[in-house]
């Protein structure tokens, strides 16, 4: 009894391998399919365009110099606009 449980402490295990990506769940952000959006005018339109691709529940337009919150919400859209109105970038949160 004794040598099985020494070999038993020799037994090799394989790694634990990584758990799938889960998708986004409904109402989460998410910025993959945006990038055609980047350099229009930031209007309404674009608005609801946005928050169908991205499937964000919730819109945050940012100016430049504009102060806003540091709270993340994966369900918001963050749109980042330039002195002219238009798309820099999107992000999540």
């Amino acid at each position: 009894m004794l040598a099985a449980l020494a070999l038993a402490g020799c037994a090799t295990t394989a790694p634990p391998q990584p758990a799938p990506p889960t998708p986004p769940a409904a109402g989460q952000c998410n910025v993959d399919g945006l990038g055609d959006l980047v350099g229009r005018p930031g209007d309404a339109a674009l608005g609801a365009d946005a928050l169908r691709l991205s499937d964000a529940s919730r819109l945050r337009w940012i100016r430049p110099g504009d102060m806003v919150t540091m709270d993340y919400s994966a369900q918001r859209l963050n749109v980042h606009l330039d002195a002219q109105g238009r798309v820099e970038r999107f992000a999540c949160g």
